[in-house]
C-alpha cells in the first residue's frame, strides 16, 4: 500500500496562513477566467476613448472662444508671441478653422466616444461577471446595449462625484480654505494636510471600487461581499499612484520621455488599474461565504456505449474450445465401442 504524498511547501504555507490561501484562490480564479485578457481589452478601449473625448473637448473650447471675441484675440496674440514667424500665423489659422468646424467635430467626437464607451463598459462588465462566474441567459443585442448605456452613464456620474470629492479633499484647496478662515500656518500643517488628503482620497477610492465590484457585473451582488475587496483595491491603487507619480517624474525629463512618456504612462496606468479591479473582484468572489453560496454545476450526463466485437474465424479461445469438445466426444465414443 502506497503512502500519500507529503504536501509541498506552498501547500503547508497555505494551510498555515489563511491570507495566503485566500490570495492564491483569488489568483487562481483570476487566471482561470482570463483576467489578463480582459484587462488588456479594458486598456484598449480606455485609450481608444480618449481621442473622441479630446475632440469633444476641442469642440467645447471652440464654442467658448467663438462667443468671446476678446478671449479669442488674446489667445491668438499669445500664440503669435510664443511662436514667431509664419508658424505662428499657421497655428492661428489652424485654430480658426478648428473653431469654424466645431459643430461637426463635436458631433463626430460624441458619436465615437459613445461607441468606444459602450465597448469599454461591455468589456468591463463581462470581465467582472467572469470573475464572479455568473451564469445568465444571453439577452438581445438592443437590451444588452441599453443596459450597458445605463451602466456607462452611472459609472460616469460616479467618476465625476469621485473626482469632485477628491478635489475637495486636496491639500491645495484645504490650504486656501484655511487661509480664507484666517487659520495661521505652522510647521506641522503641511504634514497634517497631506495625511487628510490621503485619507479622503482613500475613502473616495474605496467607495468607487466597491460600487464597481458590486454593481457593474451583469448581475449585481451585495455590497457586503465587496466592501473588503473595495478596500483592498483602494489601498493598492493609492500605493500605485504614489509609485507611478515618482516614476513619471523620472521618465518625462528626457526628449523621448516627454514625447512618448505620457501615452505609455497612461497605458500602464489603465492596465494596472484594470488588473487591480479584476483581482479584487476575484478576491471577493473566492471568499468562503461566496463559494458556499455559488451554484454547483450538475454532473455531466452518463454515456452508455455498446461495444460489439466481431471476430472472423474461431480465434484462440474458439480453437481451444473446439479441441476440448472433440477430445470429450472421442473419449465418449471409445467407451461406447468398448461396451459393445
Amino acid at each position: 500500500m502506497t503512502e500519500p504524498a507529503e504536501p509541498g511547501v506552498l501547500d503547508r504555507l497555505r494551510a498555515r496562513f489563511k491570507w495566503l490561501d485566500r490570495t492564491m484562490r483569488a489568483q487562481q480564479r483570476y487566471n482561470d477566467r482570463d483576467g489578463n485578457f480582459y484587462a488588456a481589452g479594458i486598456t484598449y478601449f480606455t485609450i481608444f476613448a480618449l481621442f473622441p473625448l479630446l475632440m469633444v473637448g476641442f469642440a467645447i473650447v471652440g464654442f467658448v472662444l467663438s462667443r468671446n471675441p476678446e478671449l479669442l484675440a488674446d489667445v491668438g496674440a499669445r500664440i503669435k508671441s510664443a511662436v514667431s514667424g509664419d508658424l505662428g500665423d499657421q497655428l492661428v489659422e489652424l485654430m480658426d478653422s478648428a473653431i469654424e468646424s466645431r459643430t461637426s467635430v463635436g458631433i463626430i467626437g460624441l458619436a465615437t466616444a459613445a461607441w468606444a464607451g459602450l465597448g469599454w463598459m461591455a468589456n468591463l462588465r463581462e470581465a467582472l461577471s467572469a470573475m464572479w462566474e455568473q451564469r445568465r441567459e444571453p439577452a438581445s443585442f438592443v437590451k444588452t446595449k441599453l443596459s450597458d448605456l445605463g451602466a456607462l452613464l452611472s459609472a460616469f456620474l460616479a467618476i465625476v462625484v469621485t473626482v469632485a470629492l477628491t478635489a475637495l479633499g486636496s491639500s491645495g484647496l484645504i490650504v486656501n480654505v484655511l487661509d480664507w478662515l484666517g487659520v495661521p500656518d505652522f510647521p506641522a500643517l503641511a504634514v497634517l494636510l497631506r495625511v487628510v488628503s490621503l485619507v479622503l482620497s482613500l475613502l473616495v477610492s474605496w467607495l468607487l471600487f466597491t460600487w464597481i465590484i458590486a454593481r457593474l457585473p451583469r448581475e449585481s451582488v451585495s455590497f457586503r461581499s465587496s466592501v473588503r475587496a473595495g478596500l483592498l483595491a483602494a489601498v493598492a491603487f493609492e500605493v500605485f499612484k504614489q509609485v507611478a507619480s515618482i516614476y513619471l517624474k523620472s521618465v518625462v525629463t528626457g526628449p523621448a520621455g516627454a514625447t512618448f512618456g505620457p501615452v505609455l504612462g497612461l497605458m500602464v496606468f489603465a492596465y494596472i488599474t484594470a488588473r487591480l479591479i479584476l483581482f479584487a473582484t476575484a478576491w471577493a468572489a473566492t471568499s468562503r461565504d461566496n463559494l458556499a453560496a455559488a451554484p454547483v454545476d450538475p454532473p455531466d450526463p452518463a454515456q452508455i456505449i455498446t461495444r460489439v466485437q466481431v471476430r472472423e474465424g474461431l480465434g484462440p479461445a474458439g480453437a481451444v474450445t473446439a479441441m476440448a469438445a472433440g477430445a470429450l466426444g472421442a473419449l465418449g465414443l471409445s467407451r461406447l465401442t468398448r461396451r459393445r
